[in-house]
């Protein structure tokens, strides 16, 4: 059966499943089992829960991160999970995205009501009500575009090779809702995000973004889409149903192509919410418009990147499996995590 026709099955399942009464046998076992006492004995345990390979690096107050794995990186040679694997961090990719127009924003190269239609002319009778989506809109998923990813017959066993290839999908498309009455999450708003910073620069938004945060904060383990890294390195990835590895199995759109490891994706967090990543200016807009941390999901990749003010910590999980009762499992591990942590600080 091919990966796209699983994945539909499964997708429908999934909903059925998130709305019974009771959760998934292995995602119970998880949350009913007494809790450990430390992250590396919860990172160990995961797998046990139906997930293949599991990383999760959090750092403490003082700035030592700390990062453990279990399971597999490579589950047909049976290699082990490394903890400074590459890891495609899917949506989390979105952080960097808003950040980097944000920062435009801050420093006068884009206005957040600026209309879609003057940001991309090239789009603008292509995607209805262009002249009242705003550049603020496509930042907070109100723009009322259609997600390319919810479409039927999407490729995800082939994705698009470009993101024109991609919006190709649904130009034409009448909008979900009139720009600015709801909010509901569209990839598509990204893509053009990226887009709007390529023209607005002149030059690729990936190089904005090695150039204004990846470098100066050190990060020299992330990358902008698959091709830039180096593929061994690359944490294996596995869908319920599907036996084979997909980790090669490439997504470019900007806000879902990104690769990391759990330690640079931690930095960037960190950096994000101490408002040391953008300036001033940059961080009081940011605050009102996005989101400090995030999830991610592409088949055979899952992750969960934030921070948790209480314990002054970023926690980042990332796991390579999907589908089946994976995503409730990754919920239900992150949580006991945090829960470990809030433990450990409370005695001291």
């Amino acid at each position: 059966m091919r990966l796209v026709t699983i994945l539909r099955v499964l997708a429908a399942v999934a909903v059925v499943t998130s709305i019974s009464l009771f959760a998934p046998l292995d995602s119970a076992r998880a949350w009913l089992t007494p809790l450990p006492k430390s992250v590396e004995a919860q990172v160990d345990a995961a797998t046990h829960y139906g997930l293949d390979g599991v990383i999760v690096y959090w750092d403490d107050p003082r700035g030592v991160g700390h990062t453990y794995a279990a399971g597999w990186f490579d589950r047909d040679k049976k290699i082990p999970a490394k903890p400074d694997a590459l890891f495609k961090i899917a949506s989390i990719s979105k952080l960097y995205i808003a950040a980097a127009t944000v920062q435009l924003v801050a420093d006068g190269q884009l206005a957040l009501d600026a209309s879609l239609k003057s940001l991309l002319p090239a789009y603008s009778d292509k995607i209805p009500q262009s002249e009242r989506i705003t550049l603020a809109m496509l930042i907070q998923h109100r723009s009322g575009i259609y997600n390319f990813t919810d479409l039927e017959n999407y490729p995800w066993d082939n994705p698009p090779k470009s993101n024109a290839d991609t919006l190709a999908m649904i130009l034409g498309m009448p909008l979900v809702f009139p720009p600015g009455t709801e909010t509901r999450y569209s990839n598509t708003n990204y893509i053009l995000l990226g887009e709007i910073m390529d023209r607005t620069l002149g030059y690729s938004h990936h190089q904005y973004i090695q150039q204004r945060f990846l470098n100066p904060l050190g990060l020299k383990d992330t990358y902008h889409v698959l091709a830039d890294a180096e593929i061994n390195r690359v944490m294996s990835g596995y869908h319920v149903g599907y036996d084979k590895d997909i980790k090669r199995n490439d997504f470019v759109n900007p806000g879902g192509s990104m690769v990391a490891t759990a330690k640079d994706v931690a930095v960037f967090v960190r950096a994000l919410n101490d408002g040391s990543l953008l300036s001033n200016r940059a961080q009081a807009l940011y605050g009102d418009l996005y989101q400090f941390g995030h999830t991610g999901l592409v088949p055979g990749f899952q992750s969960i990147a934030r921070y948790h003010p209480a314990l002054d910590a970023v926690v980042v999980e990332f796991v390579n499996t999907s589908g089946g009762n994976s995503t409730l499992t990754l919920g239900v591990v992150y949580r006991r995590i945090v829960k470990i942590l809030e433990r450990q600080a409370q005695r001291g």
